[in-house]
Protein backbone atom coordinates (compact mmCIF):
# COMPACT_ATOMS: atom_id res chain seq x y z
CA UNK A 1 0.00 0.00 0.00
CA UNK A 2 2.90 2.68 0.72
CA UNK A 3 4.47 1.55 -2.40
CA UNK A 4 1.09 2.75 -4.49
CA UNK A 5 0.87 6.08 -2.24
CA UNK A 6 4.75 6.55 -3.34
CA UNK A 7 4.38 5.69 -7.08
CA UNK A 8 0.67 7.54 -7.32
CA UNK A 9 2.76 10.64 -5.82
CA UNK A 10 5.18 10.21 -8.10
CA UNK A 11 2.80 10.20 -11.31
CA UNK A 12 0.84 13.26 -10.01
CA UNK A 13 4.50 14.90 -9.74
CA UNK A 14 5.77 14.81 -13.08
CA UNK A 15 2.20 15.45 -14.55
CA UNK A 16 2.18 18.93 -12.34
CA UNK A 17 5.85 19.80 -13.09
CA UNK A 18 5.58 19.03 -16.76
CA UNK A 19 2.14 21.06 -17.05
CA UNK A 20 4.05 24.31 -15.34
CA UNK A 21 7.15 23.64 -17.70
CA UNK A 22 4.96 23.79 -20.72
CA UNK A 23 2.65 26.61 -19.66
CA UNK A 24 4.95 28.82 -17.68
CA UNK A 25 6.81 31.40 -19.88
CA UNK A 26 10.84 30.39 -20.63
CA UNK A 27 13.39 33.03 -22.72
CA UNK A 28 15.99 32.74 -24.58
CA UNK A 29 18.13 35.13 -25.45
CA UNK A 30 18.97 34.53 -29.26
CA UNK A 31 19.78 36.41 -32.69
CA UNK A 32 17.19 36.85 -35.47
CA UNK A 33 18.08 35.15 -39.03
CA UNK A 34 14.42 35.23 -40.34
CA UNK A 35 11.10 34.11 -40.55
CA UNK A 36 8.86 32.05 -42.57
CA UNK A 37 5.57 30.51 -43.14
CA UNK A 38 4.79 26.74 -43.95
CA UNK A 39 1.70 24.76 -44.67
CA UNK A 40 1.31 22.41 -41.16
CA UNK A 41 -1.07 19.80 -40.50
CA UNK A 42 -1.87 19.65 -37.32
CA UNK A 43 -4.48 17.34 -36.51
CA UNK A 44 -2.69 14.95 -34.83
CA UNK A 45 -0.93 16.87 -32.19
CA UNK A 46 -3.48 19.90 -32.00
CA UNK A 47 -3.38 20.03 -28.89
CA UNK A 48 0.38 21.53 -28.91
CA UNK A 49 -0.65 24.50 -31.28
CA UNK A 50 -2.70 27.61 -30.37
CA UNK A 51 -6.32 27.80 -31.94
CA UNK A 52 -6.23 29.40 -35.84
CA UNK A 53 -6.19 33.44 -36.48
CA UNK A 54 -9.57 34.69 -36.08
CA UNK A 55 -11.57 34.72 -39.81
CA UNK A 56 -9.04 32.03 -40.95
CA UNK A 57 -9.56 28.33 -41.97
CA UNK A 58 -10.62 26.83 -39.00
CA UNK A 59 -9.57 23.33 -40.44
CA UNK A 60 -6.28 21.40 -38.73
CA UNK A 61 -4.37 22.18 -41.93
CA UNK A 62 -3.26 26.03 -41.87
CA UNK A 63 -0.47 28.39 -42.70
CA UNK A 64 1.72 28.67 -39.93
CA UNK A 65 4.00 31.54 -39.38
CA UNK A 66 7.87 30.72 -37.78
CA UNK A 67 10.52 32.81 -36.37
CA UNK A 68 13.88 31.18 -36.93
CA UNK A 69 17.04 32.22 -35.05
CA UNK A 70 20.35 30.71 -33.16
CA UNK A 71 21.39 31.18 -30.14
CA UNK A 72 25.09 32.32 -28.87
CA UNK A 73 26.64 28.89 -28.86
CA UNK A 74 25.12 28.27 -32.64
CA UNK A 75 22.38 26.31 -31.94
CA UNK A 76 19.48 26.51 -34.02
CA UNK A 77 16.28 27.44 -32.79
CA UNK A 78 12.50 27.56 -34.51
CA UNK A 79 9.80 29.20 -32.82
CA UNK A 80 5.81 29.18 -34.51
CA UNK A 81 4.27 32.33 -34.23
CA UNK A 82 0.43 32.42 -33.26
CA UNK A 83 -2.64 33.85 -31.64
CA UNK A 84 -3.34 32.49 -28.55
CA UNK A 85 -6.59 34.53 -28.13
CA UNK A 86 -8.55 33.75 -25.04
CA UNK A 87 -7.69 30.66 -24.87
CA UNK A 88 -5.23 28.32 -22.95
CA UNK A 89 -2.67 29.38 -21.80
CA UNK A 90 -3.72 32.74 -20.88
CA UNK A 91 -1.19 34.74 -22.46
CA UNK A 92 -3.83 36.66 -24.38
CA UNK A 93 -1.65 37.24 -27.80
CA UNK A 94 -3.36 38.74 -30.50
CA UNK A 95 -0.52 39.83 -32.26
CA UNK A 96 1.47 37.39 -34.32
CA UNK A 97 1.52 39.51 -37.30
CA UNK A 98 3.05 42.47 -35.60
CA UNK A 99 5.66 40.10 -33.85
CA UNK A 100 6.33 39.01 -37.38
CA UNK A 101 7.06 42.28 -38.65
CA UNK A 102 9.22 43.78 -35.78
CA UNK A 103 11.00 40.23 -36.05
CA UNK A 104 11.39 41.10 -39.97
CA UNK A 105 12.76 44.11 -39.11
CA UNK A 106 15.30 42.92 -36.22
CA UNK A 107 16.69 41.17 -38.57
CA UNK A 108 18.43 43.85 -40.70
CA UNK A 109 20.00 45.05 -38.12
CA UNK A 110 23.77 43.52 -37.92
CA UNK A 111 25.00 41.82 -33.89
CA UNK A 112 21.33 42.45 -32.34
CA UNK A 113 20.14 39.89 -29.59
CA UNK A 114 16.98 39.60 -28.45
CA UNK A 115 15.45 37.89 -25.53
CA UNK A 116 12.18 35.49 -26.72
CA UNK A 117 9.75 34.88 -24.60
CA UNK A 118 7.67 31.60 -25.25
CA UNK A 119 6.01 28.80 -24.06
CA UNK A 120 5.80 24.84 -24.96
CA UNK A 121 8.26 22.50 -26.00
CA UNK A 122 10.26 21.52 -29.08
CA UNK A 123 9.99 17.98 -30.03
CA UNK A 124 12.00 17.13 -33.23
CA UNK A 125 10.29 13.80 -33.78
CA UNK A 126 6.69 14.90 -34.16
CA UNK A 127 7.08 18.56 -35.28
CA UNK A 128 6.23 20.48 -32.49
CA UNK A 129 7.39 23.76 -31.41
CA UNK A 130 7.35 26.91 -28.51
CA UNK A 131 5.03 29.22 -29.05
CA UNK A 132 6.86 33.05 -29.25
CA UNK A 133 4.81 35.36 -27.56
CA UNK A 134 7.12 38.33 -26.91
CA UNK A 135 10.46 39.81 -28.04
CA UNK A 136 12.64 42.27 -26.71
CA UNK A 137 16.15 43.98 -27.70
CA UNK A 138 18.91 42.96 -25.21
CA UNK A 139 22.31 44.75 -24.64
CA UNK A 140 24.21 41.05 -25.56
CA UNK A 141 24.36 37.05 -25.50
CA UNK A 142 25.56 37.23 -21.94
CA UNK A 143 23.14 39.16 -20.64
CA UNK A 144 21.40 37.51 -17.10
CA UNK A 145 17.37 37.77 -17.02
CA UNK A 146 15.53 36.79 -14.08
CA UNK A 147 12.53 35.12 -14.66
CA UNK A 148 10.53 37.53 -11.86
CA UNK A 149 6.88 36.26 -13.32
CA UNK A 150 7.64 32.25 -12.67
CA UNK A 151 9.04 33.22 -9.70
CA UNK A 152 5.83 34.78 -8.37
CA UNK A 153 3.47 31.78 -10.28
CA UNK A 154 5.64 29.16 -8.26
CA UNK A 155 5.66 31.14 -4.76
CA UNK A 156 2.07 31.92 -5.02
CA UNK A 157 1.58 27.92 -6.01
CA UNK A 158 3.46 26.96 -2.77
CA UNK A 159 2.00 29.27 -0.73
CA UNK A 160 -1.53 27.64 -2.21
CA UNK A 161 -0.16 24.15 -1.09
CA UNK A 162 1.03 25.14 2.24
CA UNK A 163 -2.38 26.32 2.80
CA UNK A 164 -4.46 23.13 1.45
CA UNK A 165 -2.10 21.01 3.34
CA UNK A 166 -2.43 22.29 6.46
CA UNK A 167 -6.41 22.29 5.74
CA UNK A 168 -6.43 19.06 4.88
CA UNK A 169 -4.50 17.91 8.29
CA UNK A 170 -6.92 19.93 10.56
CA UNK A 171 -9.63 18.11 8.70
CA UNK A 172 -8.24 15.29 9.36
CA UNK A 173 -7.29 15.43 12.67
CA UNK A 174 -10.66 16.90 13.85
CA UNK A 175 -13.19 14.78 11.45
CA UNK A 176 -11.63 11.56 10.16
CA UNK A 177 -9.35 10.40 13.07
CA UNK A 178 -11.89 10.65 15.49
CA UNK A 179 -13.95 8.20 13.63
CA UNK A 180 -11.39 5.60 12.51
CA UNK A 181 -10.36 6.22 16.33
CA UNK A 182 -13.64 5.12 17.45
CA UNK A 183 -13.96 1.80 14.50
CA UNK A 184 -10.54 0.34 16.08
CA UNK A 185 -11.74 0.98 19.95
CA UNK A 186 -15.12 -0.67 18.35
CA UNK A 187 -12.98 -3.43 16.98
CA UNK A 188 -10.54 -4.10 19.51
CA UNK A 189 -14.17 -3.95 22.24
CA UNK A 190 -15.41 -6.51 19.33
CA UNK A 191 -12.04 -8.49 19.33
CA UNK A 192 -12.03 -8.71 23.32
CA UNK A 193 -15.40 -9.94 23.72
CA UNK A 194 -14.88 -12.65 21.31
CA UNK A 195 -12.11 -13.39 23.06
CA UNK A 196 -13.75 -13.94 26.54
CA UNK A 197 -16.74 -15.99 24.19
CA UNK A 198 -14.18 -18.23 23.44
CA UNK A 199 -12.54 -18.36 26.93
CA UNK A 200 -16.09 -19.54 28.43
CA UNK A 201 -16.86 -21.78 25.53
CA UNK A 202 -13.13 -23.34 26.56
CA UNK A 203 -14.21 -23.61 30.11
CA UNK A 204 -17.62 -25.48 29.82
CA UNK A 205 -16.43 -27.57 27.22
CA UNK A 206 -13.33 -28.67 29.41
CA UNK A 207 -15.85 -28.94 32.17
CA UNK A 208 -18.08 -31.65 30.30
CA UNK A 209 -15.20 -33.36 29.19
CA UNK A 210 -13.87 -34.12 32.59
CA UNK A 211 -17.39 -35.06 33.90
CA UNK A 212 -17.26 -37.58 30.60
CA UNK A 213 -13.55 -39.04 31.89
CA UNK A 214 -15.10 -39.08 35.55
CA UNK A 215 -18.15 -41.59 34.59
CA UNK A 216 -17.16 -42.83 31.49
CA UNK A 217 -13.37 -43.10 31.57
CA UNK A 218 -11.60 -41.71 28.70
CA UNK A 219 -14.85 -41.59 26.25
CA UNK A 220 -14.91 -37.87 25.05
CA UNK A 221 -18.39 -35.83 23.73
CA UNK A 222 -19.16 -36.13 20.32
Amino acid sequence: MQALKILTLAVLTIIVLGFLHYTLPGRDVVRLVGTDVKRMDVGRYAVFWANPDAGTNQNFTRDVRFINAVTPSGKAKVYRNEDTDWSWPPYLKFDSGNLSAEVQNLTQQRDTWVAVTHYGWRVKLFSIFPNAVKIRQVEGPNVFLIPWFNIAILGLLAVILFVVVRKFRQFKRRRITPVTDHISDVAESIGDYGDSVQHSINTKRAGISGWFRRWFGTTKPR
